[in-house]
């Protein structure tokens, strides 16, 4: 799957209701940042519950100006949550289904 064909998926919890859309992709790195070439392995997805439109990077903490963007856009992705990769159940072309059991962590990186 490509990337850019799971951001905006519908993403329902295991009994089908609506939580959201897919708007960003969490990654980390297995290996020192500064490392040329480190490899990338994927976390979770970012659930909003209103759009899947980015973030513009205003998830990490401490990001405050310009003031006006960085509120607006706190504001449209207020509940989203980060749902990590072994808690989705079923992956399709425009819908993620989550597992029953999943848990949804705060989506906010810190600095």
């Amino acid at each position: 799957m490509i990337l850019t064909d799971m951001l905006g998926s519908e993403v329902v919890d295991s009994s089908g209701d609506r939580l959201g859309e897919v708007s960003d992709v969490r990654f980390a790195l297995d290996s020192a940042p500064t490392q040329l070439l480190s490899q990338a392995r994927v976390v979770g997805i970012i659930v909003s519950p209103r759009t899947a439109s980015s973030f513009l990077g205003y998830e990490r903490q401490g990001m405050t100006q310009p003031w006006p963007v960085a509120q607006l856009l706190r504001w449209w992705h207020r509940g989203s949550f980060l749902v990590l990769w072994e808690d989705i159940a079923m992956m399709g072309s425009r819908e993620v289904v989550l597992r029953p059991d999943f848990v949804a962590y705060e989506s906010g990186l810190p600095r």
